[in-house]
């Protein structure tokens, strides 16, 4: 199965609709959709190394957007929408205290959980929910969004044919690493709170 959807998501970067399934995902991820961005954006990166900068900036950009509709979601649905995510994810005895992370640290917290493996749809629903200048919010997402899609291009750009050749290879374990950083990113927030 893991083969087939990466052949699929191969073959998808040589359509024209490729940069909007992309855009799709990251939206989604930046507000309820687990799977991260990541997971189309490398495949999609060592298909079409000549594109990986184009990629991630549909990635920066529709993250931010998506980060929006998180921070809509925290600010004006946390009761009902923003509490089952936070259940669903388990967190939902952490989202005060995670809102009081915003008081003491501010912009840090954008900073540093937007380039970790740590969800950034419970940062976006969190600041929300903590009603957090959404200036500063945009102008940081587009930071630190940007700088972790980037640094992703710039690696697929420069080691994207290796990349390919360990993914050819070693699909499952790849697949593996990436679900393990995931989870890991999950059980470090929850620490972190």
């Amino acid at each position: 199965m893991l083969r087939r959807l990466y052949a699929w998501i191969l073959a998808l970067a040589a359509k024209p609709s490729a940069p909007w399934a992309l855009a799709a995902v990251s939206f989604a991820e930046s507000s309820f959709f687990p799977v991260p961005p990541d997971a189309m954006l490398v495949p999609m990166g060592v298909s079409r190394p000549d594109r990986v900068w184009f990629y991630a900036g549909i990635a920066t950009v529709a993250s931010v957007l998506g980060g929006l509709l998180g921070y809509a979601i925290g600010a004006l649905l946390f009761d009902s929408v923003g509490q089952w995510l936070f259940n669903l994810y388990g967190l939902a005895d952490k989202a005060e205290t995670f809102q009081a992370s915003y008081a003491k640290y501010g912009h840090w917290v954008i900073l540093l959980k937007g380039l970790t493996p740590i969800p950034y749809k419970l940062v976006t629903i969190t600041s929300g929910f903590a009603h957090y200048d959404l200036f500063w919010f945009v102008l940081l997402s587009l930071i630190t969004r940007g700088a972790r899609f980037f640094v992703l291009a710039g690696l697929l750009g420069r080691y994207g044919v290796s990349i390919r050749s360990v993914l050819d290879r070693h699909l499952n374990v790849a697949v593996a690493l990436f679900a393990a950083v995931v989870i890991l990113g999950f059980v470090a927030f929850k620490a972190m709170l």
